[in-house]
């Protein structure tokens, strides 16, 4: 479940994250307080109540889509997504507060971006992501992800130039693009949406290469260690 322990990691190497807030996904810290923007708090610690909160409705999230993938019928799925949609529109304003009273706080610009896009927001995602880079540049956790928002819009090339950076840097985050790309090709297939038919089979030619040329290197390495 690589997607769950990246942005947590990235947050608790600046300490962002409350230690209540380790244990289970989705439960609530008491040491949090009620209004993020309370007046007596510094600009930092409601920046860092609100992104805590936000992180609170995306892991719920979380929890959600993975009972929709495991849901006996459409309709169990389907009312497992619209929750989960819900949860996501309730952490775009936190993640927002958060990147207003902290706006070096690139983690939280990246989080703004996921719950943006993943509400299909992909425009307004994709601003969020951009200033998360503009922060960070190497920051492997937005670049992924904003490369699955330009998978959303069909911006292959984009895609494409991401995952090479991903591949040079981050390998696990490479493997995630993956797959995305992978599940583009398989749903585009299914339903072009506007793509030509050429596009697709050039692209998904492309995802063939890299996914063998990635098993091989990957291969190499396990065996370099055994040595």
């Amino acid at each position: 479940m690589l997607k769950r322990t990246t942005t947590i990691c990235a947050a608790l190497a600046l300490g962002l994250l409350l230690p209540a807030t380790a244990g289970a996904a989705g439960s609530q810290p008491s040491s949090l307080p009620a209004n993020p923007q309370a007046s007596d708090k510094t600009p930092e610690e409601m920046a860092k109540s609100a992104y805590n909160l936000g992180l609170k409705h995306r892991d719920k999230a979380w929890a959600l889509e993975d009972k929709a993938e495991a849901a006996a019928s459409e309709e169990e799925r389907q009312k497992h997504l619209k929750k989960a949609h819900k949860q996501y529109e309730k952490a775009i304003p936190l993640f927002k507060t958060a990147t207003e009273k902290a706006p070096s706080l690139h983690q939280a610009f990246s989080s703004l971006g996921y719950a943006l896009r993943k509400t299909g927001d992909y425009d307004a995602s994709l601003k969020a992501y951009d200033k998360a880079l503009d922060l960070a540049p190497f920051y492997g956790e937005a670049i992924e992800y904003r490369a699955e928002a330009y998978l959303g819009l069909d911006r292959l090339d984009e895609v494409k130039e991401a995952y090479m950076q991903l591949f040079a840097k981050d390998r696990p985050l490479a493997d995630q693009l993956m797959e995305a790309m992978q599940g583009w090709v398989e749903e585009r297939r299914a339903e072009p949406g506007g793509v030509s038919s050429e596009t697709i089979d050039a692209f998904a030619s492309w995802v063939k290469e890299r996914g063998e040329l990635a098993d091989q290197t990957a291969q190499l390495s396990a065996a370099a260690r055994s040595w």
